[in-house]
């Protein structure tokens, strides 16, 4: 029987969640900058890191679990990739202070091309799953009321990450999930 995660993507996916909760550490915070804070940018923060980690790893991570797991109901072979490049990328542009971030953690690869629908379905998974965690912040900001101010920039930010992942993800350009979406699949 073959496992739905390997370790081995396990493995990865702790990896690309620790550099993307490094990368976005002080761009999502559960308190306001400080002074020092903006005179010492490249300093470590233990909160600052698990805040960050807290909204960010889980719009990533679930968002491509989701066309893994899309993927295998169709019953095709999908593993959890690591780039490293696409992340080491964030992880320079962090490193030099850069006024914008741009990364691409991971992809799922799958080996065997699928049925237009299913391919299109596939692709979509990802967008959808991190619409649907915007979706869920936002009903929980409306309905809960007793939130400490951490919880509520948590949601505030998973609002907000969540959004901007799925639009980014459905540009109908090149290797995004909106080409794939809109294309279909590559014609061999």
């Amino acid at each position: 029987m073959v496992p739905l995660i390997s370790l081995r993507e396990i493995f990865e996916l702790i990896v690309m969640s620790a550099v993307l909760g490094y990368i976005f550490m002080g761009r999502f915070t559960a308190r306001p900058k400080t002074v020092y804070d903006m005179m010492h940018p490249k300093r470590f923060n233990m909160d600052d890191f698990k805040f960050s980690l807290l909204v960010v790893a889980p719009a990533i991570v679930l968002h491509e679990l989701a066309h893994k797991f899309v993927a295998m109901a169709y019953g095709l072979t999908a593993t959890f990739k690591m780039f490293g490049f696409g992340l080491g990328l964030g992880l320079v542009l962090k490193l030099l202070n850069s006024p914008f971030i741009l990364v691409a953690p991971g992809y799922v690869e799958i080996p065997v091309i699928a049925s237009a629908i299913s391919y299109r379905l596939i692709a979509f998974a990802g967008p959808a799953m991190n619409l649907l965690l915007w979706f869920i912040a936002s009903v929980l900001l409306k309905k809960l009321n007793n939130l400490n101010r951490t919880q509520m920039n948590v949601l505030q930010m998973t609002k907000m990450i969540n959004l901007i992942l799925f639009f980014f993800n459905m540009i109908p350009f090149g290797p995004f999930d909106g080409a794939k979406v809109l294309n279909g699949p590559p014609v061999i």
